[in-house]
């Protein structure tokens, strides 16, 4: 079977970013499928690709994290009609397609209205809801248009994936008879362990045995708000020695928060700038928590944030700053814990437990490890996906994770 998948922003280990696409691409391909990558790059080319198996299709559509709000929006636009016109030349059984954007359901709808493909939607975050409760999509009729369209992508779905439950919840209170399930973003237990620290990385990084190291990685937007991790810092300045922290990844407000964190004098925060998977390897191993950052707003609560799953494949504490279904299962799980992002102070008081005893240190370590492999690994989910997406005419009998 060939199935053609769609995802703007499709990224390799080599890369760095959210991989979840990759992972399901090759999943497919172990099950003895063909998939076409529809994906866009910053050039002003076509090229074409065989990554892994893969065929990827990079469109030139240029996009950054960077941009405004309106320039994304032409950014998504543009993908639309580039992905639409160059997708349509391909014969396939079925479509794949992945938020966000939420516009990129135009051209799997356009796909089965043009080659009568059916399609499977996946939404890892809420859009529009997101934009619309962060006040960033505030005229009415724009609003209104947003809905009704989401409204169509999910009912011309064969099948909704949903990445968390808040999302799934959210989905079926509004559209009751949407046929729904649930694979949240994946824990790479392979490639992630749960190791003891290296004594080389420890110095290439600067860190020594009786350090704290509170790492965090990913995007540094808006919605990120990574000036509470700053305030943090600030307070562990003050009291202790032993805390350091480093911020691995790019984006908008990436110099805003270099500049607060220097203009504060913070001697505990290293900048490491946008790192691949196998650089954030080395970092996990060095480092003793994950902090998981967002805006305080409740939309972003639905989110899942592929550095959580990371920071349980490699064994870390999780701190998180977000109510919702993250902190219900790290409080679960006793692999973490939860900090007020507006009581930096806090923050402090809850890592000296951990900072004291290794012992309970360790435990909450090896819990995280435990929750990916028992309910996130690479292996579990992909299975899942495969058996409830595909046609029972091609499905493969054999186990297909890798």
């Amino acid at each position: 079977m060939k199935i053609i998948y769609i995802h703007q922003y499709f990224k390799t280990p080599q890369e760095g970013g959210a991989i979840r696409s990759y992972y399901i691409s090759k999943s497919f391909i172990k099950a003895g499928h063909e998939v076409e990558m529809i994906t866009s790059h910053n050039s002003r080319h076509l090229v074409n690709k065989n990554i892994e198996g893969i065929n990827v299709h990079y469109l030139p559509v240029t996009y950054d994290n960077k941009f405004g709000f309106f320039r994304r929006v032409v950014s998504f636009l543009k993908f639309i009609f580039v992905a639409a016109h160059y997708s349509s030349k391909i014969n396939a059984d079925i479509c794949y397609a992945t938020s966000t954007p939420l516009t990129v359901g135009a051209v799997a709808l356009w796909l089965k209205w043009k080659k009568k493909f059916p399609y499977y939607f996946e939404v890892r975050d809420l859009w529009p809801g997101a934009p619309v409760k962060l006040g960033i999509l505030k005229n009415k009729l724009l609003i209104y248009l947003a809905y009704r369209f989401e409204k169509l992508i999910y009912h011309k779905a064969e099948k909704i994936i949903c990445l968390s439950p808040a999302i799934e919840n959210d989905i079926k209170k509004r559209y009751l008879y949407l046929n729904t399930i649930r694979i949240p973003n994946i824990s790479d237990c392979s490639f992630f362990n749960l190791e003891e620290k290296n004594q080389n990385l420890l110095k290439k990084f600067d860190v020594n045995d009786s350090q704290f190291v509170i790492s965090y990685f990913g995007a540094i937007g808006k919605v990120n708000q990574l000036q509470y991790l700053i305030d943090a810092a600030k307070i562990c300045q003050e009291k202790s020695s032993k805390i350091k922290f480093f911020i691995a990844g790019k984006g908008g407000e990436e110099r805003k928060i270099r500049h607060l964190a220097k203009e504060l004098n913070l001697k505990n925060v290293c900048f490491l700038g946008h790192i691949d998977k196998y650089k954030l390897r080395k970092l996990l191993n060095v480092t003793d928590a994950a902090y998981i950052s967002f805006l305080k707003n409740p939309i972003l609560e639905s989110n899942s944030p592929n550095k959580f799953f990371d920071a349980l494949a490699a064994g870390k504490l999780v701190i998180t700053n977000t109510r919702g279904w993250v902190k219900d299962l790290v409080d679960e799980h006793e692999c973490g814990f939860y900090a007020n992002p507006e009581l930096p102070e806090e923050f402090y008081q809850k890592i000296l437990p951990y900072l004291n005893d290794r012992q309970l240190l360790n435990m909450s370590k090896e819990n995280s490890r435990k929750l990916a492999e028992k309910s996130f690994s690479r292996e579990i989910l992909t299975n899942k996906l495969l058996s409830e997406i595909l046609p029972a005419r091609i499905k493969s009998n054999q186990s297909i994770g890798l």
